[in-house]
């Protein structure tokens, strides 16, 4: 994306504190949507809203909403301290999909993905990209959208993206999902008005601003090692340029050089994430993009905490990759994990299998009794206890 238009302003929101209208100049820009408003019933607005309300039901009921009563209160209350008095009009549902998105659509409904979740840092990086979503419903970008397409005479083109887009994580297949992203793309001037009103957005919620430029630094790091660029979701819908990212950072560091104490959030932030990192780990694990994965878990490590999950994770990505000498890094990942009191039974399982696969019954016997020990009343206890017995 080219150098905003705005910063002189930004910069004067950010140092001073005051409030700067963004700048308006897209095609078919609109007034902001006000608190508690809904279209009157007899408008083309109403339309796409009542679209969009049968999506949320679906979404409500595809079995794929996380409903960690804490990790739901975290997230909705950085939305409210985002969206301020459009606070009650936005349902927030975080969405299990181990890809890196959020989406907001024109009826208040906000997914968040716990990809997202998964790679953010600390507080302030997700209240970035939460008030990047807050700024398109605020704008109302997809009603111009919605227009546009319209006028060009695609309206069933329009109907099938954005019910697919509004339902992200529980539709279709990744491909298709990639597929219509590629579609729904906002104008590079709403861009701009979702970037310029997100910062304002997260700098009047107190949020230190020098934190945007992270997640996208690391999200196109990890673009690069994977095996499959193109299946970054965000990055279909959403600019991925070096030069965004330098925007980003020139902005932040103007707006930290007021020497105001700003929330970053990281204690808070990982005190939501952490009984959830373990399946959200696996949940990546599971796309067996080795090469991306990594990149989120050398993240991850960052944190310092959990490191018994983590180094649990390490070794599993080392045993499903199973490249030459991964065996051996598994089992001295699994060791390391056991070092840590938060390192999961599954540990001495894993472990157990691979001594097993490298002639070391001795070794194999003890983890796996270990693993019974701790969880004797295991669904796999039967197949354990076979193996052990043919271990005799």
């Amino acid at each position: 994306m080219s150098l905003y238009r705005s910063v002189c302003c930004l910069a004067l929101i950010f140092l001073a504190s005051v409030s700067c209208a963004t700048a308006r100049g897209s095609p078919g820009a609109l007034p902001d949507i006000r608190p508690g408003q809904r279209p009157a019933i007899d408008t083309e607005e109403a339309g796409l809203w009542m679209m969009m309300d049968r999506v949320e039901e679906r979404l409500r009921t595809s079995g794929r909403v996380v409903t960690d009563a804490n990790l739901n209160l975290y997230v909705r209350d950085i939305v409210c301290r985002l969206a301020a008095e459009h606070c009650s009009d936005i349902r927030v549902y975080i969405v299990r999909t181990p890809h890196f998105n959020a989406s907001m659509a024109p009826n208040g409904t906000m997914q968040v993905w716990t990809g997202l979740i998964l790679r953010a840092e600390n507080e302030a990086q997700l209240a970035y990209v939460l008030g990047h979503e807050l700024g398109h419903y605020l704008r109302r970008h997809t009603l111009q959208l919605w227009r546009d397409i319209r006028a060009k005479g695609n309206f069933l083109a329009f109907f099938q993206l954005a019910t697919a887009a509004a339902g992200f994580g529980y539709i279709g297949p990744i491909a298709e999902l990639i597929a219509l992203g590629s579609i729904y793309q906002f104008s590079r001037d709403s861009e701009r008005e979702a970037d310029d009103l997100g910062f304002e957005l997260m700098a009047k919620a107190g949020y230190d601003p020098r934190e945007a430029s992270s997640i996208w630094e690391a999200l196109i790091k990890e673009q690069k090692a994977a095996k499959d660029p193109e299946r970054i979701i965000f990055f279909s819908t959403h600019p991925s340029t070096e030069e965004r990212v330098e925007t980003l950072k020139q902005l932040g560091e103007r707006a930290g050089a007021d020497g105001v104490n700003r929330i970053i959030g990281r204690e808070r932030f990982l005190a939501a994430v952490l009984p959830l990192r373990a399946d959200l780990l696996r949940d990546e694990l599971r796309q067996r993009d080795f090469a991306r994965t990594q990149v989120v878990l050398d993240r991850v490590f960052e944190s310092g905490v959990g490191l018994g999950v983590l180094h649990f994770c390490q070794g599993e990505l080392f045993r499903l990759r199973g490249g030459e000498g991964d065996e051996r890094k598994a089992i001295a990942s699994y060791q390391k994990a056991l070092e840590f009191d938060d390192a999961p039974v599954e540990t001495y399982r894993a472990l157990g299998f691979l001594f097993v696969r490298v002639g070391n019954k001795a070794q194999a016997r003890n983890s796996l009794e270990r693993y019974l020990a701790i969880r004797p009343d295991a669904d796999d206890r039967d197949m354990i206890k076979a193996h052990l017995q043919e271990m005799q």
